[in-house]
């Protein structure tokens, strides 16, 4: 058996694929192997070697396409195990709500060499491209981040002051401004 190749958790950033960075687009053009995620703008996987394998694990139900996580997991390993250079392409992140720490822990029980490259999160992206900062000095001095599908507001952080990071799927940068000026008036 060959000695295992090398998994690196890379993080796509929040869709535009100009915001990925230059470590993550280098690991992208040298891999054998490319796992990548339904978050993953296809323009990325446009800078893959032309002989690199691409395996889609996107979580939304797509009949025959998807993958749990202990399949995503299973994957890398034997991927690592044949020699070859892997490349877990997730959105945002890895470790920011991205199951990156769930890969590490299995790669690291497998023996398998991993390196995480980290990715720009759409927890700060979002506000900055809509103009507002997460925090501002004399405004909002912390950032805690949730993950949520409905508004939350947790009685730990209800008093805190600070932006709240959390996916808001319909709203639009215009409404992210809004709430943001209101807030801060």
């Amino acid at each position: 058996m060959s000695a295992p190749g090398k998994v690196y958790l890379v993080g796509a950033g929040p869709g535009d694929p100009g915001l990925i960075t230059v470590a993550g687009l280098e690991r992208i053009r040298a891999a054998d192997v490319i796992v990548y995620d339904r978050l993953v703008s296809p323009r990325l996987l446009e800078h893959a070697r032309r002989d690199a394998e691409l395996i889609y694990v996107g979580k939304v139900p797509t009949p025959g396409q998807t993958q749990d996580q202990d399949a995503i997991n299973a994957t890398l390993i034997d991927k690592a195990h044949e020699g070859r250079k892997v490349v877990r392409l997730k959105g945002g992140d890895p470790f920011v709500f991205g199951r990156g720490g769930e890969e590490a822990e299995a790669l690291r029980a497998a023996g398998i060499p991993f390196e995480v490259i980290p990715g720009v999160t759409s927890a700060v992206a979002v506000p900055a491209y809509a103009g507002i900062p997460v925090t501002h000095r004399g405004v909002a001095s912390a950032l805690p981040s949730l993950r949520a599908t409905k508004p939350v507001l947790s009685p730990a952080i209800a008093g805190a002051e600070g932006s709240q990071a959390s996916p808001r799927p319909r709203s639009t940068g215009r409404t992210w401004r809004r709430q943001w000026t209101r807030s801060s008036s």
